[in-house]
């Protein structure tokens, strides 16, 4: 395989995952880890990544309010709008991190009276902006490049949770793993949301269906709706339909 091919796997597995392993890498690409440091490096000083130790993060993982770049826009705004609707006066909404998570937030009709409590520092910035939401911030330490707070405190406070509704940003989910991950922190703190809810909701970019990483956040039977940019009819989501999951 050329360099630029490898280097536009990469980056499609980054832009979809958010993160990606350069171990992984190696055997997907089955080529040295050697060889996929360099192509992560190049792609560093291209700016089109950021290289962290073991792997590298997409530039639109760590992100502000005003940032634009974010990969799949149109399908996530679809996403946004769809899930919007299941969220109503007087609810308590869990909301974890992530680019959809925060398009969802910018659907929120503006008169909407609900609690929303989330680890994320943008997310919860971003909820500042809905004067009727009430937003609780659940902090300790923070994991600098989700920019989320992250160990035993976090999980501890949602323990004491109980909300109507927890939407996940989510990064792989798929019919035998269910929604998994890579960073164990976030991953605790995900499980903990989940735990605190009456309902569990996938939102999911199509590319990521029928994806897993090496860490388990919860089976598919814990998924309530799983929300994509597809038509409830595709038949790449019939699948989870017969799993009992309500599609939108």
């Amino acid at each position: 395989m050329l360099k630029k091919e490898r280097q536009a796997h990469i980056l499609q597995q980054i832009n979809i995952h958010n993160k990606v392993l350069s171990s992984d890498l190696s055997v997907q690409l089955n080529v040295s880890e050697d060889t996929i440091r360099r192509d992560l490096q190049d792609l560093d000083e291209e700016g089109r990544l950021t290289k962290v130790h073991g792997g590298a993060l997409s530039k639109s993982f760590h992100f502000t309010i005003q940032n634009q770049n974010i990969y799949q826009h149109v399908e996530k705004k679809i996403i946004a709008n769809k899930a919007v609707k299941l969220i109503n006066d007087g609810m308590f909404v869990i909301l974890s991190g992530g680019t959809t998570i925060r398009e969802l937030v910018k659907f929120l009709p503006p008169e909407l009276n609900a609690t929303f409590i989330t680890p994320s520092i943008p997310i919860a910035l971003e909820l500042l902006e809905h004067p009727n939401a009430e937003v609780i911030f659940i902090g300790n330490k923070l994991m600098k490049n989700a920019q989320m707070a992250v160990g035993a405190e976090v999980v501890q406070k949602l323990a004491g949770v109980k909300a109507d509704i927890c939407f996940l940003g989510t990064n792989s989910i798929d019919l035998e793993h269910g929604i998994t991950d890579l960073e164990w922190e976030i991953i605790e703190v995900k499980k903990a949301m989940i735990q605190a809810a009456k309902k569990t909701v996938s939102l999911s970019i199509s590319e990521k269906l029928n994806s897993s990483q090496r860490l388990s956040v919860c089976p598919i039977e814990d998924v309530n709706i799983l929300v994509t940019e597809l038509a409830v009819n595709d038949s790449k989501l019939e699948p989870y339909r017969l799993k009992g999951i309500q599609l939108l």
